[in-house]
């Protein structure tokens, strides 16, 4: 999608702190982190949101999470814990409308979220 913020950074045409990337997946680092660790995981073919996911995207949401699992652990948050959210619309706090999943961890997280 050409106006999309995330669809430049998997096109090479926004410069993003790319720590991992795959024929798949895109992860990046938050120019805005929360945490000492905040990571973004997005597809590379563009999916607005949550509610624009097909059934075939099935393999594509698994592998995100095999990702962040795998830089949990590369990123030394494996052990003492992480949150991987997603946000689905406005008021849930999406900004950009390409599906990303924020990795977060390196500090103790509280609950409720929000």
């Amino acid at each position: 999608m050409s106006d999309c913020l995330f669809c430049g950074v998997v096109e090479g045409k926004i410069k993003g702190n790319i720590v991992y990337q795959d024929d798949s997946v895109v992860a990046f680092k938050d120019i805005n982190p929360k945490a000492p660790v905040h990571v973004l995981i997005i597809p590379r073919r563009h999916v607005a949101g949550v509610l624009d996911l097909k059934a075939d995207d099935g393999a594509v949401i698994g592998h995100i999470f095999e990702v962040a699992a795998r830089l949990a652990r590369e990123q030394g948050i494996a052990g003492s814990g992480f949150r991987v959210v997603v946000n689905s619309g406005a008021d849930a706090g999406q900004s950009v409308f390409h599906l990303h999943y924020h990795l977060l961890g390196g500090r103790r997280m509280t609950w409720p979220p929000g």
